[in-house]
């Protein structure tokens, strides 16, 4: 697994849940492991976010308050079974 970025998404001044809905469509167009930079300034996207990992299955492998940005970089994990 690379610690390069795939993806570099520059979300700022969408306002929830856009910031979310957009890192899970790019997160589903790449690879398992692959690692998705994201930046935002919606300040709700630093509890939606680690949520939306958990969730999802993905792995948020860092947070990081900038003061004017919140930047993320999240790793693509396993499909999930969406069926039941």
């Amino acid at each position: 697994m690379s610690d390069t970025p795939a993806l570099s998404l520059d979300l700022r001044g969408l306002l929830c849940p856009l910031p979310v809905l957009r890192l899970r469509k790019a997160l589903l167009a790449q690879p398992e492991g692959a690692l998705v930079e994201m930046i935002a300034t919606d300040r709700a996207s630093w509890i939606d976010v680690p949520h939306f990992c958990t969730h999802a299955g993905h792995v948020l492998e860092s947070a990081t308050d900038e003061g004017d940005v919140l930047r993320y970089l999240v790793r693509r994990g396993p499909e999930q079974n969406t069926q039941d």
